[in-house]
């Protein structure tokens, strides 16, 4: 089967870049035609990754709780845990969610393809169906929202389904007595700590010095006490050098500074990073330039050099963030529209959803020496909170990097259990150029965890209600 149509707006790619984009060009009128090879629309992150992840360490979460509740007199026994209602609440989750931007795509007279799009030209899309029909499509504006696939090194792609990427992993194919996790970033640590909790001896291995490369090692250091008694193993400064099937399992070839040694694990989850999608959709055929990493150049009101064609999300330039992505969408089509927007956005925040969750935004303590910045950096420790006293979670911190002169709050970092909705008022607070002053005095609710960010932002022209540091000298 063959045909021709024609839309003034096509998104290529249904993630948390493309269908914001789809909604918001059917928002503003413009005939939008929705992209997507696979079945239901959301992307890695809705379908293969953030949604059903989380889903999964909100299990994990509650596992820890549950034992560490026995320390406060509550015992409810060992989790009883049954893989396929596990898989089930997870498949729930996502299609409940799927389910919704479908009828929402619906509502908004939005026409959803499930087709491989590849470029004829700047303004003509072939699309193949699963079942082998082609058709065309021409258009206006097209907008690119492939995304990014994980990362497999040929060293690690031995041809056997016992080696995961994140997408096998989330499916929980079994529990393995020993995981290998290969990488120490977010993905690694979120999903070595839901096999942890299920059960699994998990080792980490990270060729660099720390886990959670980029982030400031104070907001690690909590995070990591506490994997170190959860993990079996955290092999820092070490390669994996190559791995090999057997029957009894992947036996992996470790080196660092003491030398080799091999390890035989279950499963192994290589996750060493994501790359741009942007091979194989003809893009050649168009203006738009890829650079050598991958990625589609675009300027701030995410224009390629294509006249007729903008890109967002993973595909469009680091960070790779579901929310970057999305943020980018409504960009693109107030660029379509003419009007003023672009991405100027001096907090992008970065979460990661281990337990303790870090999150952070702005500019970072790391970031700031590496710049030659000079900045003051406060921090307040949870252990004076009166809220995390009352959740037994004393290990977190809260500390703001703020500009000397006028006290600007130039970047927040959080670790502890609620980090993730924490860090949206210090983005708010980075984006407006809020002060120190601004969120000190801003009165915040009594018992929080929040209250740490008041108590932070004291400590720069004072001192933290909760916390005293004795003086050199004394106010005359």
């Amino acid at each position: 089967m063959s045909g021709q149509q024609h839309a003034q707006v096509v998104i290529l790619g249904g993630g948390p870049g493309g269908y914001p984009a789809a909604f918001a060009a059917a928002d503003h009128g413009f005939q939008t035609v929705l992209i997507d090879e696979g079945e239901h629309p959301g992307g890695v992150c809705l379908n293969r990754g953030c949604i059903p992840s989380k889903a999964l360490l909100h299990a994990a979460k509650l596992i820890h709780e549950v034992r560490e509740a026995a320390e406060w007199g509550l015992t409810f026994g060992d989790p009883q845990i049954d893989l396929d209602r596990l898989r089930g609440f997870r498949t729930q989750v996502v299609g409940s969610l799927t389910g919704g931007i479908e009828q929402l795509c619906s509502a908004r007279g939005i026409e959803r393809i499930q087709a491989r799009g590849t470029f004829v030209d700047s303004t003509t899309l072939k699309l193949a169906s699963a079942d082998g029909s082609t058709r065309t499509i021409t258009f206006d504006h097209g907008i690119v929202a492939t995304g990014s696939l994980p990362v497999m090194p040929g060293l690690f792609d031995i041809g056997d389904s016992r080696v995961m990427d994140s997408t096998g992993a989330l499916q929980l194919p079994d529990i393995p007595s020993r995981l290998l996790v290969i990488g120490g970033g977010y993905i690694g640590l979120e999903l070595g700590t839901v096999y942890a909790a299920l059960g699994s001896a998990v080792t980490v291995v990270e060729m660099t010095d720390g886990l959670l490369p980029g982030a400031d090692r104070d907001l690690v250091r909590p995070l990591q006490k506490i994997l170190t008694q959860r993990f079996t193993d955290i092999l820092l400064k070490t390669r994996v050098a190559g791995l090999t099937a057997t029957d009894s399992g992947i036996t992996a070839r470790l080196e660092n500074e003491n030398g080799e040694s091999e390890q035989t694990f279950d499963r192994v989850l290589v996750s060493v990073g994501r790359r741009p999608n942007s091979s194989g959709f003809g893009l050649e055929q168009t203006q738009v330039h890829v650079d050598d990493r991958g990625f589609i150049r675009v300027d701030r009101h995410q224009r390629t050099d294509d006249p007729h064609l903008l890109a967002i999300g993973d595909v469009a330039g680091e960070p790779m963030l579901a929310h970057k992505a999305t943020r980018e969408a409504h960009v693109a089509i107030d660029t379509l529209l003419e009007e003023p927007g672009q991405f100027d956005c001096r907090a992008i925040p970065a979460v990661v959803f281990t337990d303790p969750e870090l999150a952070w935004c702005g500019l970072t303590e790391t970031e700031a020496k590496a710049q030659g910045q000079d900045v003051v950096v406060t921090r307040f420790p949870w252990a004076a909170s009166g809220r995390a006293r009352t959740l037994a979670r004393t290990e977190g911190l809260t500390k703001l990097i703020v500009e000397p002169a006028k006290q600007r709050v130039l970047g927040v970092g959080i670790v502890g259990p609620g980090a993730a909705e924490m860090i949206a008022e210090a983005v708010l607070a980075v984006e407006l150029g809020a002060t120190a002053r601004d969120l000190a005095e801003s009165i915040h609710a009594h018992p929080t965890l929040s209250e740490t960010i008041m108590e932070a932002a004291e400590g720069v022209f004072g001192q933290p209600t909760h916390q005293y540091k004795p003086r050199s000298a004394k106010r005359k």
